[in-house]
C-alpha cells in the first residue's frame, strides 16, 4: 500500500528523499510528549495560548513552539483573534 502511495507522488515530480524528509517531519511531530498533550487537549475544543498554557503548565515559548510545529504539518488549525 505504502509503495502504490509513493509511485503515485513520483509521478506528481516528488522525488523519493524529499517525500521521506516530510515523513520524518510529520511523524517526528508526533514524537514528543508536550505536542501529544497539546492535540489531546484540543479534542475537546477550541483553546487559546492562554489556556493551553493554563491547563498543560507550559510557557508561552513552548506551547507557540509546539502550536508552530502542528500546525506545519495539519494537526490544529491557528485562528488570530486580539490584537495578533
Amino acid at each position: 500500500m505504502i509503495n502504490e502511495f509513493i509511485s503515485k507522488i513520483h509521478k506528481h515530480g516528488f522525488k523519493e528523499n524529499e517525500i521521506y524528509r516530510a515523513y520524518k517531519i510529520f511523524f517526528g511531530t508526533l514524537v514528543s510528549e508536550s505536542r501529544l498533550r497539546i492535540i489531546n487537549l484540543l479534542r475537546n475544543g477550541e483553546k487559546s495560548v492562554s489556556e493551553i498554557m493554563s491547563e498543560l503548565k507550559m510557557d508561552q515559548t513552548s506551547v507557540s513552539h509546539n502550536l508552530i510545529r502542528l500546525k506545519k504539518c495539519g494537526f490544529v488549525e491557528v485562528k488570530t483573534k486580539g490584537k495578533f
